[in-house]
């Protein structure tokens, strides 16, 4: 168990629906990390964009096995979301890849009905946590950023992981919500966007970042590619929590997945 854990989250310039010339950019960027690191954070759907058009071009397998070389690679976990065809399904998949070659996944509970992904990708019926170095860590994809009942810290967990492709012109939603999900489940919350334009037209700028349990700012990244670094202390975790004890107040409830 490690009392601290570092993070590299890479706000990238997807190539539209791409895998190899993405593969190939996240070779680089990852080559270029100047901190030893535990996790590396890539975006939603970081070999292709946020396509509705999975058919030839969902993940069989190749880009998990580049998460699973670059992981032993680094001596680092890799984290990000692939789209991925399963029996005939096709799924908005998070995969938390080990070192170790571990792989733990989570499908996209929330599927953006405002772009049709309810239509073309299958929903998931499992809310995931996975267990690294002794952290407990929620997996979130974009859109469910927007329901805090799924989020909510009922395991206590230390941090949650939000991929994400969320467009400019919703940005202040992505900021602001990243910070009520760490201020109301006093725990970190870790959000990675992409930055760019992606093929049908949208535009996205980053604002990336890592915050602590009581919302506050440790590493942001503005409208550009970008590699943030933040460093997560159990120490912090206790310290606010058993100071400030809100989640002892806490509703407990159950929801129907």
């Amino acid at each position: 168990m490690s009392n601290t854990l570092h993070i590299a989250a890479i706000q990238a310039h997807l190539a539209w629906e791409n895998p190899a010339e993405n593969r190939n950019y996240f070779d680089r960027k990852i080559s270029e990390l100047d901190h030893k690191v535990d996790l590396i954070v890539l975006p939603e759907m970081f070999a292709t964009g946020f396509s509705m058009s999975p058919q030839g071009r969902a993940d069989k397998g190749e880009m998990l096995g580049w998460m699973k070389t670059k992981a032993l690679e680094t001596g680092a976990a890799l984290a990000g979301s692939l789209m991925i065809e399963e029996d005939g399904n096709y799924y908005n998949r998070f995969y938390f890849v080990t070192p170790e070659g571990n792989v733990t996944s989570y499908d996209k509970r929330h599927t953006f009905t405002l772009a049709g992904e309810d239509k073309v990708y299958n929903r998931g019926k499992e809310k995931v946590i996975v267990n690294y170095k002794g952290w407990k860590l929620l997996l979130q994809i974009c859109y469910d950023l927007r329901f805090p009942a799924f989020a909510r810290n009922l395991e206590d967990y230390d941090a949650l992981i939000y991929v994400a492709n969320w467009p400019k012109k919703r940005i202040f939603a992505w900021d602001t919500l990243l910070k009520a999900r760490a201020i109301e489940n006093m725990s970190y919350c870790i959000g990675v966007n992409r930055v760019g334009l992606d093929g049908n037209g949208y535009e996205y700028n980053g604002y990336s970042g890592v915050y602590d349990s009581l919302g506050a700012t440790l590493a942001f990244a503005e409208a550009k590619e970008q590699t943030i670094y933040a460093t997560l202390s159990k120490d912090h975790l206790e310290e606010t929590r058993n100071q400030l004890n809100f989640l002892a107040d806490r509703d407990h409830f159950s929801i129907d997945l």
